[in-house]
């Protein structure tokens, strides 16, 4: 996927935003470039791509292969306020987070009411850019209740330059019996909250910029 951007000079974001365009900024430890994007256009690729997929932005000319490191939101509005994109070449090893697709309805969910209790949905990796897998998908038809998947079972899912970062113990998902199932929901749904940041910790480029910027 490829997004045009332009050029521009730090400051005057919210007057930048107006027009329909949000201030990022492309970094690196050779890059350094402030530039804005089309929200609209920036919002369908995210929702397509993720943190996990190479887009191609081209600024005036010179095309960047990044991924997005992070996303400021505007919490009341779920609007992107501030991106940081990181340059990628092709010889350098990128950590990501891949999606992991559950897919199959668990045997102790289909025949005995549990809850397949979904711990986590990604798995982080350092692997070339392009090599990175869109997505990981896990077959949890087999789990009865009391089973679980952990990291290590994606393993094999993925391609083998790849090195996985997490724990290999660390649960993916479990099936729970219907009456743990419902205390997790209710104390689930108690501790909600809205992310005010999406994406990896901000790297010292972008997060200063935006500090100062705001």
């Amino acid at each position: 996927m490829k997004l045009e951007a332009m050029k521009r000079e730090p400051g005057k974001s919210g007057q930048l935003r107006r027009t329909g365009r949000i201030p990022a900024i492309i970094y690196n430890q050779e890059v350094n470039q402030s530039i804005s994007i089309e929200m609209r256009a920036f919002d369908k690729a995210f929702r397509e791509q993720g943190t996990s997929s190479l887009i191609d932005i081209d600024v005036e000319g010179t095309v960047y292969p990044v991924l997005v490191k992070q996303v400021q939101m505007n919490k009341r509005r779920r609007e992107p306020m501030h991106v940081d994109f990181y340059a990628v070449t092709a010889d350098q090893e990128v950590e990501v987070n891949v999606p992991i697709e559950f897919v199959g309805t668990p045997v102790g969910v289909k025949e005995h009411a549990g809850l397949l209790d979904v711990q986590r949905r990604e798995v982080r990796i350092s692997i070339l850019p392009r090599l990175i897998p869109s997505e990981v998908e896990l077959d949890v038809s087999a789990l009865e209740i009391g089973d679980s998947l952990h990291v290590s079972s994606v393993v094999s899912k993925l391609p083998s330059e790849a090195t996985v970062l997490d724990d290999l113990e660390l649960a993916l998902c479990a099936v729970v019996p219907p009456r743990l199932a419902e205390a997790d929901e209710t104390e689930e749904a108690e501790t909600a909250g809205e992310p005010e940041l999406v994406g990896g910790e901000a790297e010292a480029e972008g997060e200063a910029e935006a500090a100062s910027e705001e």
